[in-house]
């Protein structure tokens, strides 16, 4: 197992390496480093164990909970027109048609008629969310769309797996029963995450923080985010569902930003294990057994999805945002792979329309990362229309062309007030839990995180900042920050503040010209710096 994993881990990177060359996503990478393992060790049927599967669907847990500290219950609501009008007429409208063509047309059976049509109907939240958060596309309106369809079919599959488990012969329990149990667990899932968001969460938070320990912090991080998908699961429901909930409670809290850039490494990681086991199920005898009918129901899929998913986003949206949406969404999804497993198992799909179906959704999730990549390319080929702005709520959104200063205490308040009152924007950092309540109490415009951490910096829009301050007393921390923030933005853009010869000694390896020696009127001359700019 060691020798496999090592070398997952060379090929991997060696793929990526090479693949970035030509500008192709990490994605495709790691479905090649699996299809290349499952041959090399002979691992095909590993793909099937139990606890790998798991370990892989974290991944997507992660994903989903990072998603859901974007979107509070508010933004949801704005949303629900994307979620629940728009989702909804796209899984029902995919799943009659390819019902209709699959049983009527081509004389399928009714029952693996009727489980292909759902499993073609969804798409792949786990690609296509992990390109447009790299990219940030999930903040333009076509992402916003993506992702309220992509967010009901990931509601979608509990009905749709419980419909399943139903259909197969070790079911004996009414509908009535299954559907009253789904609703009795639905209740009592969204009101114990209600009842700890509001009354338990920032309490506890507080309490952690406190503390001033980081590896604190990440521990109650994952111990959210894994025991809600817990708790959703055991009622019945997806592990990703349940992420996606814990991550829109926290969000109503001062700590997401911090919470987001911790977890991003635990997210990336388990995705590349997701990636590896979608391409471990790639057979190369199945294609060559059946490349006519593969390539077909690849085309024909595609080109079904992207007819449907334009003509509803069309009715509300321009050709432009429709069109980007369509393309983002006509793969078939990692869901269908394990809604085709449980239907496998339970005796509802013959060997041979299972495996083809497999090969397809792979390839289709092959193909996405390059389309999603040229998705701007793609439409300016048929559509010339400009593209609207968005009102967006993330903060790295809005801010541009503004001040980021990193630490609020006295001295980085004194520089929040004067550039206040020249109208300038700022954004300020701040990791001690007592000033950044002392600052939020006060109204100053602040994000509770650690300086140092890159996920964090990108969230509060460092590029595009006019300037960076940096106020931080402790010298091991101030070299630290400095280290971190001139690999992202041009030393010109760095304001230091310092206290002793010690500090200017410290950040000298640095070359930064812009430092100042704190005193009364060092503030002032700050912001003048940045208001002639």
């Amino acid at each position: 197992m060691l020798t496999v994993i090592v070398t997952s881990l060379f090929l991997a990177l060696t793929i990526n390496i090479l693949l970035k060359k030509i500008n192709l996503p990490t994605i495709i990478g790691y479905i090649f480093t699996g299809t290349i393992i499952a041959y090399g060790f002979n691992l095909h049927d590993a793909v099937n164990n139990h606890t790998l599967k798991e370990i892989a669907e974290f991944g997507v847990v992660f994903l989903m909970f990072t998603i859901g500290l974007e979107f509070s219950l508010s933004h949801l609501k704005k949303m629900k027109n994307e979620v629940f009008v728009a989702g909804t007429l796209q899984i029902l409208i995919t799943a009659v048609i390819v019902f209709s063509i699959s049983y009527f047309l081509l004389g399928i059976e009714k029952n693996v008629s009727f489980i292909l049509s759902l499993a073609i109907a969804l798409s792949s939240t786990a690609i296509v969310l992990k390109t447009f958060n790299e990219t940030g596309e999930i903040n333009r309106r076509y992402g916003q769309r993506s992702l309220g369809i992509l967010i009901m079919q990931d509601i979608a599959v509990i009905p749709i797996l419980l419909t399943i488990g139903f259909m197969s012969s070790a079911s004996n329990s009414s509908v009535t029963d299954v559907l009253g149990e789904m609703v009795l667990h639905a209740a009592m899932l969204l009101a114990l995450m209600v009842i700890i968001g509001k009354y338990l969460l920032e309490p506890f938070f507080k309490a952690i923080t406190k503390t001033n320990s980081d590896e604190l912090f990440v521990g109650t991080i994952l111990f959210l985010a894994i025991g809600a998908s817990l708790l959703a699961h055991e009622l019945g429901f997806s592990y990703s569902l349940g992420a996606f909930i814990a991550g829109m409670l926290i969000a109503e809290t001062r700590y997401k930003h911090q919470a987001e850039a911790d977890l991003v490494p635990f997210r990336d990681l388990l995705l590349g294990i997701f990636f590896v086991t979608v391409g471990m199920q790639l057979k190369f005898d199945i294609i060559s057994l059946y490349i006519h009918i593969i390539l077909a129901l690849l085309v024909s899929v595609m080109i079904l999805k992207f007819v449907i998913i334009y003509a509803i986003i069309r009715i509300n949206e321009n050709k432009r945002v429709s069109m980007k949406t369509a393309l983002s969404l006509v793969q078939v999804g990692e869901f269908s792979l394990a809604l085709l497993e449980l239907a496998r198992t339970g005796g509802l799909v013959p060997a041979p329309y299972g495996q083809i179906m497999i090969v397809t959704i792979v390839l289709s999730m092959i193909i996405t990362p390059i389309i999603l990549k040229n998705l701007t390319f793609i439409t300016d080929k048929f559509n010339q229309e400009e593209e609207p702005n968005v009102n967006q709520d993330l903060t790295s959104s809005i801010l541009s062309n503004h001040t980021v200063i990193l630490g609020l205490g006295e001295f980085g308040r004194n520089i929040a007030d004067d550039l206040s009152a020249s109208s300038e924007k700022y954004i300020a950092i701040e990791n001690n839990i007592e000033s950044f309540y002392k600052s939020i109490n006060s109204g100053y415009n602040v994000v509770f995180g650690n300086a140092t951490n890159k996920d964090l910096l990108r969230t509060v829009n460092l590029k595009a900042a006019k300037y960076v301050i940096v106020a931080i007393d402790n010298p091991k921390k101030l070299y630290q920050v400095c280290d971190t923030i001139q690999q992202v933005v041009p030393i010109e853009k760095i304001i230091v503040k310092i206290h002793t010869k010690k500090e200017s000694d410290i950040i000298n390896e640095f070359n930064i010209s812009n430092v100042f020696v704190e005193n009364r009127i060092t503030s002032t001359k700050i912001t003048e710096l940045i208001i002639n700019e």
